[in-house]
């Protein structure tokens, strides 16, 4: 009996031992906040960026487009993942954000993915499907090769999984390059040339718009001539403060800025208008 008393104290004592190696079970998320990052859990972003759709210029037409749908998203209507792509500084991230500053008190939520994690991607659907909110995972400035492993979950998740999507979440993503991934001039060899005259892309080149042809709805953004940079530099000169006068006199300042930055885009645009308020405000 008394061999029996020890065993079973040495048995309990090598369970107590092996149960501080086991991880901790994850916190249940903190489903108050508005937007999250996944870190193998997810993580609430105590200040997201506020950004207002007014404050974006020169892309009235994706502005509508992406509004609408997320508009039918919150609403609960049928609405399609969506691809943001184009040139740099045009507004694609700022978009999304400025839709969940929108729509936030409509049950709209946005978790940001990094493309390294998109792994987790069907963990992230299970925990938020049967949730009453509305789900954006968010993927900023993707760009893949064909064998990263978050290539292949994001195509499932999208369209391709044998389990269907839940009705509360979309995928919302930006991009610099239209399908996701670089293209190469040998890619344009593996074209066949039909007997009708037609060309028909490789393989290669099928598996890269495979990826892109999952979203919905494609949004593309373009550089701004010089006016549609001028337009915007003066908006958030006075967002910042400054006066009429003071802003229409900055013009030949911002055309400099953007000359030295070699690019006329919303990002640059913001930037001066900060540095110059900056410079110019009263002490």
């Amino acid at each position: 009996m008394q061999a029996l008393e020890s065993l079973l104290a040495r048995l309990e004592a090598l369970v107590a031992r092996a149960e501080t190696l086991l991880p901790v079970p994850a916190a249940p998320p903190d489903w108050s906040a508005v937007a999250y990052r996944w870190r193998g859990q997810l993580d609430p972003v105590r200040h997201p960026h506020k950004i207002r759709l007014a404050d974006l210029k020169g892309v009235d037409p994706q502005k509508a487009a992406i509004e609408r749908n997320t508009r039918q998203f919150v609403a609960g209507k049928p609405a399609n993942n969506v691809l943001l792509t184009g040139s740099r500084g045009t507004g694609k991230s700022s978009l999304v954000k400025g839709v969940l500053n929108k729509f936030a008190k409509q049950g709209l939520r946005l978790i940001e993915v990094d493309r390294d994690d998109l792994v987790n991607l069907p963990a992230i659907i299970e925990l938020v499907a049967g949730r009453p909110e509305r789900f954006i995972v968010f993927c900023d400035d993707l760009s893949f090769e064909a064998s990263e492993p978050g290539y292949k979950a994001l195509k499932s998740a999208l369209d391709g999984s044998i389990a269907g999507a839940p009705e509360n979440l979309l995928i919302y993503a930006t991009s610099n390059r239209r399908h996701l991934m670089p293209e190469r001039m040998a890619e344009n060899l593996e074209a066949t040339h039909a007997d009708d005259g037609e060309i028909h892309p490789g393989e290669t080149t099928e598996e890269k718009i495979s990826l892109s042809e999952r979203f919905g709805l494609w949004l593309s953004f373009y550089p701004f001539d010089q006016d549609h940079y001028l337009d915007i530099c003066v908006h958030w000169l006075h967002q910042f403060g400054v006066d009429a006068q003071s802003a229409l006199a900055a013009r030949q300042e911002a055309l400099q800025w953007a000359l030295q930055r070699g690019s006329r885009s919303g990002r640059v645009a913001w930037q001066f208008a900060r540095d110059y308020a900056g410079r110019h405000a009263a002490k």
